[in-house]
């Protein structure tokens, strides 16, 4: 009887030997390309990031709340065999004082965004979706540029809660960020961020 072999796990050491231009990710012990953005996609992580930085990449005081670290298509680690270039990630500066540095950032995020494309959906909605909650992560938002949707989920013990669900024309307070009113068109660019 002859034994099966098994491709070995891939790591972060096999992601490195592609370069630093590489668009790919480890899911499952599997480096998987990371789809190329579309202009909706694009547009939908730049006006988030502008949104979120301006109000929340800063220290606390001031006009704005500030108290995060925001970075985008930055790769974080969770475990040896998962490694995930998020679209838009955070940490709170009262947790995480140092902002996390270095490739790949292995500190837990307390907020995830990623950005639906047709191709990375299942990745997105089923396989990161359990591992950001089995490490932990408290918030974890999914914008779907085609049906210009904002989900935002809520970690609990037993899973991700679904804490709110928004259209282009809500303006909601959206966690972990609801100390400022969100414009939801303005992710989506169907309206202006006039702050």
């Amino acid at each position: 009887m002859s034994a099966v072999v098994r491709p070995a796990l891939a790591t972060f050491a096999d992601l490195a030997k592609l370069g630093d231009d590489a668009r790919v990710e480890i899911v499952g012990g599997a480096i998987v390309d990371k789809a190329a953005p579309t202009m909706e996609h694009g547009r939908s992580q730049t006006a988030l990031g502008g949104y979120l930085g301006r109000r929340y990449d800063r220290r606390p005081g001031g006009r704005w709340p500030g108290g995060w670290w925001i970075g985008t298509e930055v790769d974080v680690e969770y475990g040896a065999h998962e490694l995930y270039r998020h679209d838009l990630v955070g940490w709170r500066r009262d947790r995480v004082p140092e902002c996390p540095s270095g490739r790949p950032i292995r500190v837990r995020p307390d907020w995830v965004c990623e950005i639906l494309s047709p191709s990375n959906e299942r990745r997105d909605l089923v396989d990161k979706l359990r591992t950001l909650h089995g490490a932990g992560v408290p918030h974890y938002w999914i914008l779907n540029p085609e049906e210009k949707v904002l989900v935002v989920h809520r970690h609990q013990a037993d899973g991700y809660l679904v804490a709110l669900t928004a259209s282009s024309d809500d303006t909601v307070r959206a966690e972990p960020f609801g100390d400022v009113e969100l414009r939801v068109g303005v992710l989506f660019g169907d309206l202006d961020d006039d702050e």
